[in-house]
Order: C-alpha cells, then structure tokens, then sequence
C-alpha cells in the first residue's frame, strides 16, 4: 500500500504550466491504456486548459523536486461537484501523491457546503476505487459514454452565443430553474459561460424546456469533429420524455450544422429512461465508467433524471 509522497508541494496550478499539464493528462491515461506511446492519446481534446480557463482557482497542482508532478481539476455546479482529470506522471504512479491531491480537494468540497459530489473513474480498476473509497466516495451505477453520426434533423432550437445580454441572462436564470428542479441547488452557469467565453462550441436551448452543453471540435474537450454534449438537462414532469428526444435531435442538428461529423454524450445507467432514450435515437456506447458518489446516494443519478452527462 502506498503512503503519502515526502517532499510532494500542493498548491495552485499556473497558467504558465497548462502545455504540461495537458502532456501528463495524456501520458497518465495512456499509459493506464497500454498504448504504445501513451503521449499521442487525444492529440487535439483538451481537459486543462478549458477547465483552467473557467475556474483557475480551483485547479490544484503536485510539485516534486521542482517539477510538475500531476494536477486535479475541481469542478462547481452549484450545490453539485466533481473532480478530474486527476492525473499523475506515470513513473510517480505508487507514491501516494493522488492522495495529497484529494485531501485538499475534499477539503475544497466542504468549505463549498456541497451537498453532492462525484467522479467518474475505471469500474476495471481496484486502485482507482480503493483510493476514492478513502475519502467518501462510493461506486454505485456505470456511466455509458455514447456516440453516433451526427446528422441535420432540421430540429428547431435556439443557441445562447446568438443571444443579447438581456436574453442570456434570461436564459441562465431558466437553465438555472430547470437544473434545479433536478436537485436542489444545481447551477450549470458556470459551464455555460465557459463554453461562451472560451468558445467552445456553444448551449443549445430548447425554449424553456432544456438546454444542452455542447463542446465542438479541436482544442475542446470533444476534440476534431466531434460535438461532445458536456450536461444536458429537460424539466422534469409528465412531459420530460419527449422533450428529451427533441433536445437529442436539437444536439445532432446544432453538431451537423458545426460541420461535426459525431456527437458524444455520457449518461448514467440509473437514469434508466434517459439512457433507453439515447438508445432509440440511435446512440451506442464506446466505453463505460463508474459514477461514484459522495455520500452513498443517488444524488440526480436517479430513473426520473432526464440528464445527461458523464463526469470525465
């Protein structure tokens, strides 16, 4: 068993380290992959800086001998968060340094008043759960991450890049009231204004009924030709159904008319209605991960939860 790294540094991540950063992500999960050179992994997708850029204070880096030895990226939705990537060099793998790394970030999480937190990670991996098991979090479902061609299903929807100021601010306070309607307190502001800010792709609004997070392309997390819907939600209610398959097709149309040739979307296996519906619209499952939770609970992984999302 491994115990924490002497002489491992915590602190904030710097601007001036995020091409490093972005290099570690890549050889980590690499690496964990077996391929043959885990640095060409996701050459152009793009965790760091995007992250970095929305919330720089809530990036958290490893220093080991005056280098750069992993980092944790925090993520606030609210009364909602996750964390990750959190990766680390994989010749410091076995040192305990991911540990120095979550004890701040938990500390983090309850300063914040969370009432839910997650992360996705391995279902393969005994380490990776035994390690996130020491500090609260519990496996509970698996998380499909899906994809399929997009496609112009001339779906009718509005952007929030193509709104005045006066009309995005409407628009968040109604993303806000339909998140949450979901759980208390969750907020997908900050994502939607990263999205705008960093142009990342764009947010797909369905009139009042839903809204979708879309990253496209190059430099994004969704990479070359793809439209990755990061968190899509509709209202709950006898009509939540439905108008998630229109906001499906409302993504597939906004990705076509990007020029991307794919959509990628994650959803948790327990959010059973929401995941039949990505079946009949077509979507199949690339890989899967687990969700696990802190407390052990549902939190808006639940039947009733027309969401989508992946937690990566």
């Amino acid at each position: 068993m491994s115990t924490p790294a002497a002489g491992v540094l915590i602190r904030p991540l710097n601007a001036s380290e995020l091409d490093e950063a972005a290099r570690i992500i890549r050889a980590a999960f690499g690496t964990f992959m077996g391929l043959p050179d885990p640095a060409s992994l996701w050459p152009d997708r793009d965790y760091a800086a995007t992250r970095y850029r929305a919330a720089p204070e809530n990036a958290l880096a490893a220093e080991l001998d005056g280098a750069l030895a992993g980092t944790n990226f925090l993520v606030r939705w609210g009364s909602f968060a996750f964390f990750g990537p959190l990766t680390i060099r994989p010749e410091l793998w076995e040192r305990g340094i991911a540990q120095k790394l979550l004890a701040p970030t938990m500390e983090r999480f309850d300063s914040w008043g969370i009432k839910h937190s997650g992360l996705f990670t391995f279902p393969h991996s005994p380490k990776h759960i035994a390690l996130y098991q020491k500090f609260g979090f519990w496996p509970r479902f698996l998380t499909a991450v899906m994809a399929k061609p997009a496609a112009d299903r001339s779906a009718a929807f509005t952007t929030f890049s193509s709104l005045d100021q006066d009309g995005r601010d409407a628009a968040l306070a109604v993303c806000r009231e339909i998140a949450g309607a979901i759980l208390d307190g969750l907020d997908l502001s900050v994502e939607i204004s990263a999205v705008q800010a960093q142009s990342l792709g764009d947010t797909v609004l369905l009139d009042a009924d839903g809204f979708a997070v879309c990253h496209c392309g190059a430099g994004t997390e969704a990479g070359s030709g793809s439209c990755y819907v990061k968190f899509a939600a509709v209202r709950p209610g006898a009509h939540a159904e439905k108008n998630l398959e229109r906001l499906l097709a409302a993504c597939e149309t906004f990705a076509a008319r990007r020029g991307m040739g794919r959509v990628d979307a994650g959803v948790n296996l327990a959010r059973h209605q929401a995941y039949r519906a990505m079946l009949r619209a077509g979507y199949r499952t690339a890989f899967q991960g687990v969700a696990m939770q802190r407390p052990d609970g549902p939190g808006y992984n639940h039947r009733e939860a027309f969401v989508i999302d992946d937690w990566r």
